[in-house]
């Protein structure tokens, strides 16, 4: 599914962030990046869809190199990668329909988006991904009206509406409480499992990177000196990745806290009026 073969990243004041990283993802799996701040982590899944550009190396997404591709291909190639950033990325005066379906511009065009034309296919998906997310009833909401990690599910529910091959997913939990943070990485893995999607996330959190993640690679100074299971997440590992710490504190299992917010919109069965957003 994604091959990255010697990826380099270089700077122009010379600064090397990756130095010929590796990586495939060859099955529909959550894979961890952890590291240190400054590792590359940020920077191998923005080189991914480019929005930083390799120097050198190869990205191959089912079978398309996309460090090849020219502006008008590369825009149709980040339709199938779908990205959630940290800092949500949300058009804050848009109500939370709007924001999810906007993960449709690259197939229905501007225009019609602006005029809020879209299928009514997409509008059900809309629907159902809020659902999904815990979102059930918020469709009318405003994006600026939401807490933090309301705003993280729709930005989760706009990625999937892209119906991505890939999903790329910077620093989720970064601004977000513990608990919130649990349960948006659960949500981000079980989202990515029931649709076959495998899906790279860039993770500061150790132990909630070992309970969720399918595989974990570790880089240190934009080398990459880990990839394996997150049971093999040794002191000596993490020594390895971090530098040296006390670590038995670190690593924990995960207390499996049920997701309230998205059970209880399951629960609901929310009727919702598509028509407005329907062509």
């Amino acid at each position: 599914m994604l091959q990255i073969t010697d990826l380099v990243k270089q700077y122009p004041n010379g600064f090397r962030a990756l130095h010929g990283v590796s990586v495939t993802v060859d099955e529909p799996q959550v894979v961890a990046v952890i590291g240190s701040s400054g590792a590359g982590k940020s920077t191998l899944i923005r080189c991914i869809n480019r929005l930083v550009e390799p120097t050198t190396g190869a990205i191959v997404l089912e079978g398309t190199d996309i460090t090849k591709l020219n502006r008008a291909q590369l825009r149709q190639a980040r339709r199938r990668m779908g990205m959630i950033f940290q800092e949500y990325n949300l058009v804050e005066r848009l109500t939370v329909m709007e924001n999810v379906l906007s993960g449709r511009l690259g197939y229905v065009g501007f225009w019609r988006a602006f005029r809020r034309n879209y299928p009514a296919d997409d509008v059900a998906s809309a629907f159902e991904l809020l659902e999904r997310v815990g979102l059930g009833g918020r469709h009318d909401t405003r994006a600026d009206a939401l807490s933090g990690g309301q705003r993280q599910r729709v930005g989760i529910a706009r990625a999937l509406m892209q119906k991505p091959d890939l999903l790329l997913v910077d620093e989720p939990t970064a601004s977000l409480d513990p608990k919130t943070s649990r349960q948006i990485m659960r949500l981000i893995c079980a989202l990515a499992h029931e649709r076959g999607t495998p899906a790279l996330v860039n993770i500061h959190d150790v132990a909630l990177a070992q309970s969720t993640a399918d595989r974990v690679i570790g880089l240190r100074e934009g080398n990459l000196v880990f990839d394996g299971k997150p049971t093999d997440l040794t002191p000596a590992v993490l020594t390895d990745i971090y530098g040296e710490e006390d670590w038995s504190a670190t690593i924990r299992k995960d207390d499996d806290d049920e997701d309230e917010e998205a059970v209880a919109a399951r629960d609901n069965g929310h009727a919702l009026d598509a028509e407005a957003y329907a062509g």
